[in-house]
Order: structure tokens, then C-alpha cells, then sequence
């Protein structure tokens, strides 16, 4: 039997997609809490074949101070790139590389790659069939090993740590 009635297979998921709502409105009107409620509930009751597992969060702090860096880099690495771009672009120093992967459970893999492809200069580009690394481009690496390391700790290991509890277990 499932954690959650079938009429509400994500509760967690409709919370946040109300709160995403009510933010992006910036308004606490009745109209747009029952828009937001209605839509926090029929996403995931329509979206619920695609999860492979309930979304449980292990370590909430953890997740907070991960989307606060996600957003400082995402920031950061506009302006880098731009500098980069109409600095002196015949000195990028673009790579492919492979990040070996700690994560395996799918939510979290997933936010991985999705992590890094929303950083601008960066790109996931393919999961390997055992799921045991990423394929990353990046725009400019002069050091593709140190960058391996930086999404490893920066990423990887905060979203170990909330999202590996709710992995299937092998």
C-alpha cells in the first residue's frame, strides 16, 4: 500500500508547488491560493507515473543551504561567463569530462545533472548506462579535475545527503 492516498501522491510536491506559486504571484489572495492548491494537486496526481520514488527530504537544512548555493553560483557564473564571452574568447579553454557518481537514486541524480546544466558554462550530457557517471561539458576548464571536485562537494554531496535515504535499496 502506498504512504500517501492515491488522490494525493506527493504531498510534499504540493506544498512546494503552492508555495512556488504564491511566490511567483507575490500575492496571498484567495484567487491564487485555490489556483495554486488546484495546481500543487493535479501536477503531481498527472505527474505520478513519472516518479520513480516518493520524494522524501532527509537533512531540510541541508536542502535550504544547497539551493542558496546552487542560486549564488547560478549568479556567479552568469557574470563569469559573460566576462569570459566578451573578454578574451580565444583563451576558453572548453572540455569534456566525466563526474563519477556517488548518488543513486534517480531523484537525486537527476537534480545533479539538472544542477549543473542550469549553471551557466556547464552542461550534463549523458548518464552512463550504469548510472555511475556524468558526462559534463564546460566552457571553459583549464582544470577539468579540480571542477570534478567542485561539483562534487558542492552538489553531489549536499544531495547525497538529503535525497540517498530514499533510494531503492540494491
Amino acid at each position: 500500500m502506498a504512504p500517501f492516498p492515491r488522490w494525493l501522491p506527493q504531498p510534499r510536491l504540493t506544498l512546494v508547488l503552492v508555495l512556488v506559486w504564491l511566490l511567483l504571484n507575490n500575492s496571498l489572495g484567495p484567487g491564487h491560493i485555490l489556483l495554486g492548491l488546484l495546481l500543487g494537486w493535479v501536477i503531481p496526481l498527472f505527474t505520478q507515473r513519472f516518479w520513480p520514488e516518493t520524494l522524501q527530504f532527509h537533512a531540510p537544512l541541508t536542502l535550504l543551504r544547497f539551493v542558496g548555493v546552487v542560486l549564488w553560483d547560478i549568479l556567479v557564473a552568469n557574470l563569469t561567463v559573460a566576462r569570459l564571452i566578451l573578454g578574451q574568447p580565444g583563451q576558453l579553454k572548453p572540455a569534456f569530462f566525466e563526474v563519477p557518481l556517488d548518488l543513486k537514486g534517480e531523484i537525486g541524480i537527476s537534480l545533479l545533472a539538472n544542477t549543473i546544466s542550469l549553471t551557466p558554462g556547464t552542461v550534463s550530457l549523458e548518464l552512463s548506462p550504469d548510472h555511475a557517471s556524468l558526462l559534463v561539458h564546460a566552457l571553459d576548464a583549464p582544470d577539468p579535475d579540480a571542477l570534478v571536485q567542485e561539483i562534487k562537494e558542492r552538489y553531489e554531496a549536499p544531495l547525497k545527503k538529503v535525497f540517498e535515504p530514499c533510494s531503492p535499496s540494491s
